[in-house]
């Protein structure tokens, strides 16, 4: 369980690093090459891909943060489950984004995402 705590929270570093060069180091540390990611707004496959989602996640939402929401990290096998949230880095801001994501590891790195939205802000 430790493990898939410190992959989650590599995870979640990942998504918050704005230094491109600092952000496809956490890449290549986090995900397999070949690795996956899909959720209800995007569907991409290996490192680039990935990058440059991100990176527009984080046009999107400039100056909010990525967290690990209450509840933490459950796992087993190869399989974790985590609850997120984007909102401001004040601890008492309520998140804009509420997500969840089952991520699928081989050896120690994520292969495959599959990210649901909870809570998204209203387009109106």
């Amino acid at each position: 369980m430790q493990n898939a705590e410190s992959i989650v929270q590599r995870y979640i570093d990942t998504w918050n690093e704005t230094d491109p060069v600092r952000r496809q180091t956490l890449i290549s540390q986090t995900f397999t090459e070949d690795a996956a990611y899909t959720d209800p707004l995007a569907s991409v496959g290996g490192h680039a891909a990935i990058d440059q989602l991100i990176a527009g996640a984080q046009a999107q939402f400039g100056g909010l943060q990525f967290s690990l929401a209450n509840g933490g990290v459950d796992a087993h096998h190869d399989q974790v489950r985590f609850t997120w949230q984007l909102g401001a880095p004040s601890p008492d801001a309520e998140p804009l984004v509420v997500g969840f994501d089952v991520v699928i590891l081989e050896e120690g790195r994520i292969r495959t995402v599959y990210g649901f939205l909870d809570k998204v802000p209203s387009l109106s």
